[in-house]
């Protein structure tokens, strides 16, 4: 008790319970009877008074969710928010927006705030993954959907993208182009992101038999402006490079424009593709093959998988309901930017 007030977590500590169960209790949702004694004697041991908002609410529900993003300016979530929209508010629920900036304690305390019952759910998109999620997620007061990869062992329903495989097909595409220089915008390489797409990357390479060159490769921050800045770096250092695969749409987006200030054309003497095929891809010029990673469909599933667990709130635990993994395919959409006009949809 930080602040001298019992709390939801003092309470369960005290108990020797999960925060989920203390929820359970103070809710008036059907736990076993002994488990219910005890929170009920800790919470009056401790002077426990139930937030006023919660109170207030019919059962203790506020039929709001939140969805926590590392980037509200990332046309990727842009796509994710409006088909969890889509989702959630068919059920009746709003959607609360929360941007992290990819910051590890942001997103913890955004967990642990389901146990301030201001949200019913949560759907949390980290790049990141710390030992600390573990912990936050296994203690979440409510239910928790991941999209991305959670920790190992974190209790939580998760929707994930292939970014290994989805790099491979970029690659490929640009070979088969006759592309044999071929360097490596990516994002920070601490992230899952940037960890799985250089996996896909050098992968790729070794498959095609084409040998992996470290000066080729390099790392910035997901944004145009530094991608313009490493492609424009990389082509000072390598003039031979013909074709950039970058880690997002964003960094492909600041490649062109460094290519088209050198009036570099493209794709005649470099090509350029990028990843999770956004509404930027398509309104690039020369428009920019992209890998389609199913942003709004991986938000979709997260919105019904948690949908799914608020229906049985109350009911079995996540022993004997365990967590869900789903992972969408990626998929190769080919347009100008490696072509000079056709345009392809490859599996």
């Amino acid at each position: 008790m930080a602040n001298g007030s019992p709390t939801i977590v003092s309470i369960a500590e005290r108990a020797g319970v999960s925060i989920a169960s203390v929820s359970r209790v103070l809710n008036g949702q059907v736990v076993r009877p002994e488990t219910e004694a005890r929170v009920r004697a800790a919470a009056a041991e401790l002077g426990y008074v139930p937030n006023a908002v919660a109170r207030s609410l019919k059962g203790g529900h506020t039929r709001q969710l939140t969805f926590a993003m590392p980037d509200i300016g990332n046309p990727v979530y842009v796509a994710m928010v409006r088909e969890i929209q889509a989702v959630t508010k068919a059920a009746g629920y709003r959607l609360l927006l929360h941007s992290t900036d990819a910051v590890v304690d942001d997103e913890i305390a955004v967990v642990r705030s389901l146990a301030d019952r201001t949200s019913d759910g949560l759907i949390l998109c980290p790049i990141r993954v710390a030992p600390e999620h573990t912990e936050a997620l296994a203690a979440a007061a409510g239910p928790v959907v991941v999209i991305g990869s959670p920790p190992d062992g974190a209790p939580v329903d998760c929707v994930r993208a292939d970014s290994v495989t989805g790099a491979g097909l970029a690659v490929r595409h640009l070979a088969e182009e006759g592309r044999r220089r071929i360097a490596f915008v990516n994002g920070p390489p601490d992230t899952v992101p940037g960890r799985n797409r250089s996996a896909g990357y050098r992968s790729a390479l070794a498959e095609l038999g084409l040998a992996y060159d470290a000066a080729l490769e390099t790392t910035t921050a997901f944004g145009v402006d530094e991608g313009a800045r490493a492609a424009g770096d990389l082509l000072d250092a390598r003039p031979d490079i013909d074709a950039f695969f970058c880690a997002n749409d964003q960094l492909a987006l600041g490649a062109a424009r460094s290519l088209h200030a050198r009036d570099v054309r493209i794709p005649r003497d470099i090509a350029v593709a990028g990843m999770d095929d956004t509404s930027l891809a398509r309104a690039a010029w020369p428009p920019l093959t992209s890998v389609d990673l199913g942003s709004a469909r991986r938000g979709g599933l997260a919105a019904g998988m948690l949908l799914d667990r608020l229906a049985t709130e109350g009911g079995p635990s996540r022993e004997e309901l365990p967590p869900r993994r789903v992972t969408v395919p990626p998929r190769l959409v080919v347009r100008a930017s490696t072509t000079g006009g056709r345009e392809v949809t490859a599996a």
